[in-house]
């Protein structure tokens, strides 16, 4: 799970949510002093301090965190961990590199699961020998003549991609909480807390632990008797956690 990156494609969008979400919430309660345009432009303008952000953030209200569209770039994650994340579609939208149009003979790379970075060198060889066997077959299959659409379907689910994932500020936070739970793998949660990390250095209030973080740091575990047993400490940021279960790959995290 190395070589996984993730970027904040337009993080002025982060500040600009902040923004709407607060105008949002203060113009339910200040209608009746919206005369024109003027004063709404004065209303949207007005200025609000962090501690606004954070009990904004908290409203059982997620209308408000929707004004907003955050556009997210990960770089190298794997096609199983496509296949997961794209469950998810109410306001989130997706566009990844497609095997239809895209030719990876001798282009392709891996992603190693993470238990395997943690077992003998011979298990990681074993299983990058069958990635790479499949793909010579694909290889193969495409000099014959296959079209690279059909040749995808012998592509390994460990081949890595470039997905954009586009999503409001209350998707992402929901996203975020179901997918860094530890009952989830552990590369799809690694992915979600690196994005979690990026989005919570850009707004810590907007995107505490206590509002963001798997459901077991908002109150209660959501999993029954599927449960870790295991819940983390409600003060924990992304960046932290990486460092506690990833240590392997916690070199690229950072609250700085």
């Amino acid at each position: 799970m190395d070589k996984i990156e993730v970027c904040v494609l337009n993080p002025e969008a982060v500040g600009t949510s902040e923004k709407m979400m607060v105008c949002a919430a203060r113009l339910t309660q200040k209608g009746h002093k919206i005369k024109d345009l003027e004063d709404f432009i004065e209303l949207y303008n007005k200025a609000y301090t962090e501690n606004t952000v954070t009990a904004m953030a908290k409203l059982p209200h997620p209308t408000i965190q929707k004004f907003g569209v955050i556009n997210v770039v990960i770089v190298g994650a794997s096609r199983r961990f496509l296949a997961q994340i794209t469950r998810h579609q109410n306001e989130v939208k997706f566009m990844s590199a497609s095997l239809q149009y895209s030719d990876y003979s001798g282009e392709a790379d891996f992603v190693v699961p993470y238990k395997m970075l943690e077992m003998p060198a011979l298990v990681k060889k074993m299983y990058l020998y069958q990635c790479k066997e499949a793909m010579d077959n694909y290889q193969a299959a495409i000099a014959q003549g296959v079209d690279n659409d059909s040749a995808g379907y012998m592509a390994p689910q460990g081949l890595r991609n470039i997905l954009i994932i586009s999503a409001t500020p209350y998707q992402w936070k929901h996203m975020i909480s179901q997918r860094t739970c530890r009952r989830n793998t552990s590369e799809t949660r690694y992915v979600l807390l690196r994005v979690w990390e990026k989005l919570y250095r850009l707004s810590p209030e907007m995107f505490a632990p206590s509002v963001t973080g798997p459901f077991c740091m908002k109150g209660r575990c959501m999993e029954g008797k599927m449960s870790c047993s295991s819940a983390f400490d409600p003060a924990m940021t992304p960046a932290e956690i990486i460092k506690e279960d990833f240590p392997l790959l916690a070199g690229g995290a950072s609250d700085d």
